[in-house]
């Protein structure tokens, strides 16, 4: 009975709320027809076209949101791809400047050792000519004082024969007047004239010689002193070119003597200009000149050892076109994510960042389509989801070389690259690499 009532009170609200209405219709043939509207059928025509109504005002809405949104996004997305490209642009244009002072110096390098081998085979020049004169003066100097010797005794000898013949003493089995005594004396009186020019030509070479030695002399101290600027100048171009790839190194935690030592003995080959100088045939202790020059040029062989390793090692983007950072290396959603994330458009090339050999290049789980290449000094590299590989399992790569196209292969929500590094089997940030060399070069 409650029922029937609830029922009809519903019907009497709804005929005061939605009166019976009847729609007339007439044909042409003047009939006239009919149809009734009850109180539910409006009903239901009212909610759906409110619902409809409702449902055209959101869906407007959403899509005029959604407009506006993708919009800014577009436009916020390109004003951070121009944005890149000039940080590129500057980038490549300040490294091209690097490379060409790099360039410079090694070629004034190879000037200055130039001079350097020539000074040096000026210095031994002078040195052997010095020595030469220095025993050239030691004989004259002998002669001479033998000369001298020779021209007093004959001197006494004369003194003694013209007392003689003066009567102030007796030769022993000579007569005054002896006609062989007089030769005897005219010959010792002109040997003691010969004696006595060949003294004052002797002393005059001597005293020539003496002035000669010490325009030499001087001459070694200027040269010594040209040296010396020339190696100060080298010795501060090397140190401008060593530090930083010093600090490149110690700043991705490897191990750099130990890099040094295998590049190396990998690298034997003896010859050339950096092979050490060596000035001296003789058994003797090379000089402070030969000593600093072999400094320099083991400081230049350890930068030459450094620019090896460095082509050996991780230090270059996988990606040269347009990208943006999407995921860096640390925990992510409750895990670790072991990589950098470097999202850009469909099928962007993807480059070897080092030297190496490829150990895998196929489908793995997860990664999708993976490129593992092994490098140098224990490291690794892998370069995950790609849409195309470029590369086959054992193949040798050089740094910059094409290996794959970005895709969205594996556990991926969009298209990018998923970069790895790997020392000794555990994962490192790659930025640490990246960084490293962007301070340097």
């Amino acid at each position: 009975m409650q029922l029937n009532d609830v029922i009809r009170r519903v019907k009497h609200s709804l005929e005061r709320a939605f009166p019976e209405q009847r729609l007339y219709l007439r044909s042409e043939t003047n009939e006239t027809r009919f149809i009734r509207l009850t109180p539910f059928t409006q009903l239901v025509a009212w909610t759906g076209s409110s619902v409809f109504v409702a449902w055209s005002i959101i869906a407007t809405a959403f899509i005029l949101m959604d407009s506006i949104g993708s919009g800014n996004i577009r436009e916020q997305a390109k004003r951070e791809q121009a944005l890149y490209e000039m940080r590129l642009n500057e980038l490549s244009v300040e490294r091209d400047a690097r490379a060409e002072e790099a360039l410079m110096a090694q070629e004034r390098f190879n000037m200055a050792l130039e001079q350097i081998s020539k000074m040096q085979v000026t210095l031994l020049d002078s040195e052997d000519h010095r020595k030469e004169m220095e025993k050239g003066i030691e004989v004259i100097q002998t002669t001479l004082r033998r000369t001298m010797k020779e021209r007093d005794g004959a001197r006494s000898d004369a003194e003694l024969l013209t007392a003689q013949l003066a009567g102030d003493a007796e030769i022993p089995g000579a007569k005054a007047n002896d006609p062989d005594a007089e030769i005897t004396v005219d010959f010792l009186t002109a040997a003691l004239v010969n004696t006595a020019v060949e003294r004052d030509t002797m002393a005059n070479m001597a005293k020539k010689s003496e002035e000669y030695v010490a325009e030499l002399e001087l001459e070694r101290k200027l040269l010594e002193e040209k040296n010396d600027r020339i190696f100060s100048q080298l010795e501060d171009a090397v140190s401008l070119s060593l530090e930083p790839l010093d600090k490149m190194f110690a700043a991705a935690g490897l191990p750099t003597d130990s890099i040094l030592k295998s590049v190396r003995s990998g690298y034997s080959g003896q010859g050339g200009p950096l092979t050490p100088l060596t000035f001296s045939t003789r058994g003797e202790e090379p000089d402070a000149d030969s000593l600093r020059a072999n400094g320099i040029l083991e400081r230049m062989d350890r930068v030459n050892l450094y620019r090896i390793a460095a082509q050996k090692a991780p230090f270059a983007l996988p990606i040269k076109s347009a990208f943006r950072y999407t995921s860096g290396f640390g925990p992510r959603w409750g895990r670790m994510h072991e990589g950098t994330d470097f999202a850009a458009s469909y099928g962007t090339p993807i480059y070897a960042t080092a030297d190496g050999i490829v150990t895998h290049a196929g489908w793995l789980a997860g990664y999708g389509r993976l490129v593992k290449i092994q490098h140098e000094f224990g490291i690794e590299t892998r370069y995950a989801h790609q849409a195309k590989l470029r590369v086959k399992v054992g193949q040798r790569v050089s740094r910059g070389d094409h290996i794959g196209d970005m895709g969205n292969s594996g556990r991926s929500t969009g298209t990018h690259l998923h970069y790895e590094v790997l020392l000794g089997g555990k994962p490192v940030n790659p930025m640490t690499y990246i960084k490293a060399a962007n301070d340097v070069f």
